[in-house]
């Protein structure tokens, strides 16, 4: 967990926005999870945006973070973290650091956090948030995160963060049996992305299409 507030980097201003931002963009929309809400309370957004962003950082919607990368939306990293069900202890992989934001709020659930960028600029920049807010604990690789992380596989819960063609297969061998799998999927026609929520079972794959979203197409060796 985090050592923000020991580090003097929370002011009162912030947290009276983050705390409307739950109230207002999650709750409301129903969110209901009482650990994805407290995670969400806690990370400070405005450290993960370009500085000059730093006002918008609590608005309802994405924000640039350089390379061509965004930062999702509030609603959408509180409700992909509350469809992946964690549980303290749980074991999660991430697909997509970008700027370390998704990451941190993982972090705050569960203690085994693993997160692959393969860009290197960004994944530098993560890293040295994740130390400066005591995220000490989460795992990172400069990698194609198409691949997953088969050295520490299986995963109880693997999320992606860019849009994929499918649903990689890879990625779900590393998910144990009852795991879940969140992902924004391209669809149909007209690069249509639907958010999508797979359970791994015995009988094989459950799929359910949670509601269009908007993400950057996955990049590396993802099968088209």
């Amino acid at each position: 967990m985090s050592n923000k507030q020991e580090n003097g980097t929370d002011d009162v201003l912030f947290i009276s926005q983050r705390l409307r931002m739950v109230d207002e963009q999650l709750v409301r929309r129903g969110i209901r999870d009482a650990a994805v809400l407290s995670a969400m309370r806690t990370v400070p957004r405005h450290l993960f945006v370009p500085e000059h962003y730093c006002s918008e950082a609590y608005y309802d919607g994405p924000l640039p973070i350089g390379e061509g990368q965004t930062i999702s939306q509030p609603y959408v990293v509180g409700s992909m973290t509350e469809h992946l069900e964690l549980k303290p202890g749980n074991k999660v992989l991430e697909i997509g650091t970008g700027c370390g934001y998704q990451a941190a709020v993982l972090s705050e659930i569960t203690d085994k956090v693993f997160s692959i960028e393969m860009i290197p600029e960004l994944l530098q920049r993560a890293n040295k948030l994740f130390h400066e807010l005591g995220y000490d604990k989460i795992k990172t690789k400069l990698d194609d995160g198409s691949g997953g992380w088969r050295e520490e596989a299986p995963f109880d819960a693997i999320v992606i963060t860019a849009a994929a063609p499918k649903i990689p297969e890879v990625l779900i061998e590393q998910l144990v049996e009852g795991g879940r799998m969140v992902l924004p999927l391209i669809t149909g026609s007209f690069n249509r992305q639907d958010l999508v929520k797979i359970r791994k079972t015995k009988a094989g794959l459950q799929k359910e299409v949670l509601y269009e979203v908007r993400f950057v197409p996955m990049r590396g060796r993802v099968e088209r």
